[in-house]
């Protein structure tokens, strides 16, 4: 078992077997991993209890990766339905998964999630210590504390901490159209008013760095204060906030522990670039992990659409990881098929910001897809999709659409499909000319 951290052995200059597996995912080399790991602006969430783990890197200098959050609520699920959401999530492409659950059985689900799960595992532990009180404000810090120990044990690689959200943050949070919208973070800042005191994270932040060494868990410092709604974005509660994570990464990484921040929200299409930017200002460089943003507020049902055109942007400008939002967003729990919905929206959002990034090889996909299309090799497309069993479906179901169905002459290897047809096919009638 390691004994240390990565960004420890980094430090040392010893490229870890996980360095060494993450560059041959990235196509680059194990010494540069190393080095970025090293100053903080790569993490490899990896607990050393996490058996089953294939890690992955982090970082701005990557592939943009993405997250899909599981997990039951008071009011709906189980384990097997949490475990099925977490199999589609890895199947459509999640690089890691969070486990969310805010109900009964959260350890059983968790444990049943990392047992099984190659992706790195995140939680939230203040939901699971939620549960072990009959009043939110009876939380105290020994609790927080023995969970975080807890789940660091089970082999939860990363974990989202509100302990930048301040006494001195919520009068400004409370002008807000939406006031705080991070259930994590609504929770704290009504305990630090009920109880007249300072964010116990915040307080007791070496106690939690102590616990994440000796497991190796990445901290993803919470956004707490994060924009529920256009109207909130880029105002100074968010910013007051992201200058105390700027603070807590500093000693994170003093202590030897991986960090990220996690960040915005809403936040409209023109203040996406400067949000980007002052996160890298603010935290020097360490990955952001961003929530969309989210574009518009007037799309319910569609907000993986609205909040995958903000994670494009949002990667394209720096962001390390875009944590998926699904079409039940403001609406529901998630089953199965928006967790699918969701991860293929922000698939493409990634690979989208790839291209543009000229991540190593990342446009050779697309350029093999034209290529098939080109040819009518209607496999080969499937094969090449994001999402293939979709691509499928739609296919078939173009062909049983046809006006006539009886009618052979549109065979499912046809050189065109049902929207243009024979006659009026522009590639099989380029590909003619001479």
């Amino acid at each position: 078992m390691r004994k240390t951290t990565q960004i420890a052995m980094a430090r040392a200059g010893e490229a870890t077997p996980e360095m060494v597996k993450v560059a041959e995912k990235e196509l680059l080399d194990a010494e540069f991993i190393r080095s970025e790991t090293a100053a903080g602006r790569i993490v490899i969430p990896a607990n050393v209890n996490h058996s089953k783990l294939s890690p992955i890197g982090i970082g701005s200098s990557l592939t943009t990766k993405i997250n899909a959050n599981i997990g039951n609520s008071t009011l709906t699920s189980c384990p097997s339905m949490e475990v099925e959401k977490m199999r589609v999530a890895l199947k459509y492409g999640a690089d890691t998964v969070m486990d969310l659950s805010t109900g009964d059985n959260i350890r059983e689900i968790r444990e049943s999630i990392i047992a099984e799960c190659a992706a790195p595992v995140g939680t939230v532990p203040i939901y699971e210590a939620l549960g072990l009180v009959d009043d939110p404000m009876d939380l105290h810090i020994d609790l927080l504390m023995e969970v975080v120990e807890r789940q660091a044990e089970q082999g939860v690689d990363y974990m989202t901490i509100h302990a930048g959200l301040l006494r001195a943050h919520v009068p400004m949070a409370m002008k807000r159209t939406m006031k705080i919208v991070s259930r994590g973070g609504s929770i704290i800042a009504k305990w630090m008013n009920h109880h007249d005191r300072e964010n116990p994270f915040y307080e007791n932040f070496d106690r939690l760095l102590d616990i994440c060494l000796k497991r190796d868990v990445t901290l993803s410092l919470g956004d707490g204060l994060r924009p529920g709604c256009l109207a909130d974005a880029s105002d100074e509660a968010q910013f007051a906030e992201l200058a105390v994570l700027g603070e807590l990464v500093g000693r994170c990484r003093e202590a030897g522990v991986q960090v990220m921040v996690e960040g915005p929200g809403h936040v409209p299409l023109d203040q996406i670039e400067m949000n980007m930017k002052k996160e890298d200002e603010f935290c020097d460089g360490a990955p952001f992990y961003i929530l969309g943003p989210v574009v518009t507020d007037c799309a319910p049902g569609y907000d993986h659409i609205t909040s995958a055109i903000g994670g494009a942007l949002g990667a394209f400008h720096g962001a390390a990881m875009l944590c998926y939002v699904t079409p039940k967003e403001h609406l529901g729990l998630p089953n199965a098929k928006d967790v699918r919905d969701g991860v293929i929206a922000y698939k493409i959002a990634a690979h989208a910001a790839d291209i543009a990034l000229k991540r190593p090889k990342a446009r050779d996909r697309d350029d093999a897809i034209s290529r098939a299309r080109m040819e009518f090799d209607w496999e080969r497309q499937f094969e090449l999709s994001l999402d293939p069993d979709k691509a499928r479906e739609l296919r078939a179901e173009a062909i049983a659409e046809r006006e006539n169905p009886a009618d052979s002459t549109v065979p499912e290897k046809s050189d065109y499909c049902t929207m243009c047809g024979p006659k009026f096919c522009s590639m099989r009638i380029s590909s003619e000319i001479k």
